[in-house]
């Protein structure tokens, strides 16, 4: 488990068929097992080599995650080991597990953020998009500033200490992010969704004699 606030930054490269990330800068300790998200995406350490740390990345989270590409460009990702007790929750509740990629639409600078426009590649997680709610970019804690067509695009303000200290700043128009959703908007819909099965299996249940004599009616 997360929090979405990272706290440094790596660059992933591939040599041969392992995938190495070298902290480069905000260094923090970590042991072999521990699970980091690297760019939002939860790995486990499988070996320590001074500042860099090597992962397993399964096919699965290279097909639906940037991490593939990111490894042959040897590109910067944003790093967050994973929560203890005793941290602050400075962001949200995060789980480590992608739910699709976004394009980015627009990125313009103001005079103090930078507002950070994405659109879903797979519109049927824009039902997680809500006003002023939380998501997760590219593994950073986000708030949305306003949406369109119902969810399927939405708009973030970005600080400049978020912009100058993740990978955000090296983005581009119609480049892709990894996000997840508020994993406590998908329990509340699961939740919602068990709910009206339920009562729609009870009313679909028939009084008839078989029913009365069940439940000590009828003889």
């Amino acid at each position: 488990m997360f929090t979405g606030i990272v706290q440094a930054t790596g660059k992933l490269k591939k040599i041969n068929d392992t995938y190495i990330i070298e902290i480069i800068d905000n260094f923090f300790e970590f042991n072999i097992g521990d699970s980091i998200a690297v760019d939002g995406v939860c790995l486990t350490v499988k070996e320590h080599l001074d500042k860099s740390f090597t992962v397993d990345i399964s096919e699965e989270t290279m097909e639906k995650t940037t991490l593939g590409l990111k490894s042959y460009l040897n590109s910067i990702v944003n790093l967050e080991p994973a929560l203890r007790i005793s941290d602050r929750l400075g962001g949200h509740i995060v789980s480590g597990h992608i739910d699709g990629l976004g394009k980015v639409l627009n990125l313009e600078e103001l005079d103090k953020s930078w507002h950070l426009s994405i659109k879903w590649e797979n519109k049927v997680f824009s039902k997680y998009v809500v006003d002023k709610g939380s998501i997760c970019i590219n593994g950073i804690s986000l708030t949305i500033a306003k949406q369109e067509d119902h969810g399927e695009i939405f708009t973030i303000a970005v600080i400049p200490h978020t912009w100058h200290n993740t990978n955000l700043k090296y983005l581009s128009v119609g480049g892709n992010v990894n996000i997840e959703a508020d994993p406590l908007v998908k329990y509340v819909e699961k939740l919602l969704l068990s709910n009206q099965y339920i009562n729609s299996n009870k009313d679909n249940e028939k009084i008839n004699i078989d029913f009365l004599k069940e439940n000590g009616w009828a003889k």
